[in-house]
């Protein structure tokens, strides 16, 4: 059954509005993620292990081809771009209503000025982009030797 966008995301939205917000009482909808600016793509889990750190981004609908990962100043970017005018349709098709998401989204993460590209390790499997970004001993910082005055 087609529903008017008067309901928003659902119609049970509106209908079981909590008072305090739905936080309160469930997850919340992806319109409210995106008013508390909570990011709706790109769920991310990072586990720490002994050498390093395990990174597993959901990217669902995404391929291998639409997902960029970028490392400049010790900050590691992921994007992922979707375009819905890559679809095949014929005339005779018409949406009556779209909720994939078309865009770019990403996701910046600090590594350390140590980590190189090289370092990373990257693999795309069933929509989860998985990393692995070993650990690196900063660089250290000499401390200044002064030179005793005498007087």
């Amino acid at each position: 059954m087609l529903m008017p966008s008067i309901f928003g995301e659902s119609l049970f939205d509106e209908m079981f509005r909590f008072p305090y917000g739905m936080r309160y009482v469930s997850k919340p909808s992806a319109s409210a993620e995106k008013s508390a600016g909570v990011p709706a793509f790109m769920k991310t889990d990072v586990k720490e292990a002994e050498n390093g750190y395990e990174v597993a981004i959901d990217l669902p609908g995404y391929t291998k081809e639409d997902v960029k990962a970028e490392l400049k100043d010790g900050y590691l970017t992921i994007t992922a771009t979707r375009n819905s005018e890559q679809e095949q349709t014929d005339e005779k098709t018409k949406y009556i209503r779209r909720e994939r998401y078309t865009g770019q989204c990403s996701r910046t993460f600090y590594v350390g000025e140590e980590v190189t590209q090289e370092d990373i390790k990257a693999s795309f499997k069933d929509g989860i982009l998985y990393l692995g970004i070993p650990k690196k001993d900063k660089k250290a910082v000499e401390e200044p030797k002064y030179i005793p005055i005498e007087g």
